[in-house]
């Protein structure tokens, strides 16, 4: 905020239009040295202008639209504001190789060591217009339930994120880098390939991710949805994954060793009791343990049984699975199965890395409320295919600038006398990460310990554009 007192300096002159030259990013340089692991991506021009795009989806309030980084630019004046639009739509740079590169920024930074904890799952981006050609009809998960459907026209996405605990935040956040666009049957009609579901673009995905990292231990925990015998046979080489499990699921004993006779081995042994059975059965043996972050709840006490098993279907190669019921003892909660397809996964870890899943949902929250996801307004196909992974990787790019902020100098939650915040949450790290654009772009000539200081006018001028067309 800019106090009463603050001097504007007039010395740029009141008929200087607001144009900033392209060719100066207006980023600080040590936010500038942490993106030049892409800079090879892109020509040296279409660099440039990527940072200041980068710069104004940043600062910019409200849309993410082109016009509103440019704006908050000063360069609404600019007639070469083409430019900046062609580098959603028709510059030549590879989205996936981005992706993979932010990647490994965020391992070498926030995980040297140890598994590499993975969160997949899927987002409507709700989009209406007959030039979109990759929209369809879906059901709602936030508005749907179990008793009520709720569609949605749009775009499905389908995110990896990196889920890792932030020490200044306090939790663990899902960080953004992956993000694909999972079109329904409906966008296949009148083409030659055939459709590819959601479960197709997980597998593609998470293969692509053990490309990335091929000497590290990948956890990938998702919803039921990927819960599908194919995908877990495809992956279960490559990745550990962890999700639910039905209850009702058709489980087997594992074949024996060796086998008289003659003819083909048997793929399974005999079949298993179903997991709901299990529940009233007094010779199982519940193990009790305390899960913090549990629906809510520190500290829940829970019990756990757990088993190895096939899970098998005709047609599909049976896949060897670690089970586990999870049910609560006051029976406030419903029973639950989880499945590992890592055998030696123990059943803490378990819940405790699909319990951090939830945070992906957080995330997908959190950048449509502060980074614009879902206002941007772009029509060709490949601006589309661009613009929203690119938004959901600028939240992880913003959490990567507040964590090198902290370190240097530790800024805090904003709280007031109605509300005592305590802890950092994205709105305080993009308005840290705002503020330090900002000092960059101002001019400070006025010694540090005055109650003034001195602003161009140039810088005055967008402040109070912004500050005007704020709704």
């Amino acid at each position: 905020m800019i106090a009463a007192n603050q001097r504007i300096d007039s010395t740029d002159g009141m008929k200087q239009t607001n144009v900033t030259p392209i060719s100066v990013a207006p980023l600080p340089q040590r936010f500038v040295s942490r993106l030049e692991v892409f800079s090879d991506l892109f020509t040296r021009p279409t660099w440039s202008n990527v940072l200041v795009l980068l710069g104004g989806a940043i600062l910019a309030p409200g849309r993410r639209t082109v016009t509103a980084t440019l704006r908050i630019l000063g360069l609404e004046r600019d007639p070469h504001f083409c430019t900046f639009h062609r580098i959603l739509n028709r510059a030549c740079w590879s989205s996936r190789s981005a992706a993979g590169r932010l990647l490994l920024l965020l391992i070498s930074t926030l995980v040297p060591r140890g598994p590499v904890l993975i969160g997949l799952d899927d987002t409507i981006e709700r989009r209406w217009g007959s030039k979109i050609s990759g929209r369809g009809i879906y059901r709602d998960p936030v508005r749907s339930s179990k008793g009520h459907f709720v569609k949605a026209s749009g775009l499905r996405w389908l995110s990896a994120m990196l889920l890792v605990h932030i020490p200044w935040a306090g939790r663990i956040l899902a960080l953004p880098f992956l993000t694909v666009l999972a079109p329904s049957k409906r966008f296949y009609d009148n083409k030659p390939r055939s459709p590819k579901t959601l479960v197709d673009c997980a597998r593609q995905a998470v293969l692509q991710v053990r490309r990335w990292l091929p000497d590290r231990y990948i956890v990938v925990v998702a919803d039921s949805a990927f819960a599908a015998l194919e995908f877990l046979a495809a992956v279960r080489e490559h990745v550990c994954v962890i999700t639910r499990l039905r209850l009702d699921a058709n489980l087997y004993d594992f074949p024996p060793q060796k086998r008289k006779g003659r003819g083909r081995p048997p793929s399974k042994g005999k079949r298993l009791p179903k997991l709901s059975s299990l529940l009233k059965n007094p010779r199982v043996v519940w193990q009790r343990m305390r899960i913090s972050l549990w629906y809510g709840q520190t500290n829940r006490l829970v019990e756990v049984a757990t088993g190895t098993a096939l899970w098998y279907r005709a047609g599909v190669a049976p896949v060897p699975i670690r089970w586990i019921i999870v049910r609560d003892p006051t029976g406030k909660l419903e029973p639950q199965a989880f499945l590992s397809t890592d055998l030696n996964v123990s059943p803490r870890d378990m819940i405790a890395w699909f319990v951090a899943r939830w945070n992906v949902e957080v995330t997908f929250q959190e950048a449509r409320a502060h980074i614009g996801v879902e206002t941007q307004r772009q029509w060709s196909d490949k601006a589309i295919i661009r613009t929203t992974p690119a938004l959901l990787a600028l939240y992880s790019i913003i959490l990567l600038f507040a964590n090198d902020l902290f370190k240097q100098r530790k800024f805090e939650p904003r709280s007031a006398a109605w509300y005592p915040k305590t802890v950092r949450t994205f709105s305080d790290a993009i308005a840290a990460v705002r503020r330090e654009i900002w000092l960059r772009q101002i001019s400070f000539r006025s010694r540090p310990n005055r109650d003034s200081v001195e602003i161009p006018r140039r810088i005055w001028n967008r402040v109070e554009v912004v500050l005007a067309y704020a709704a």
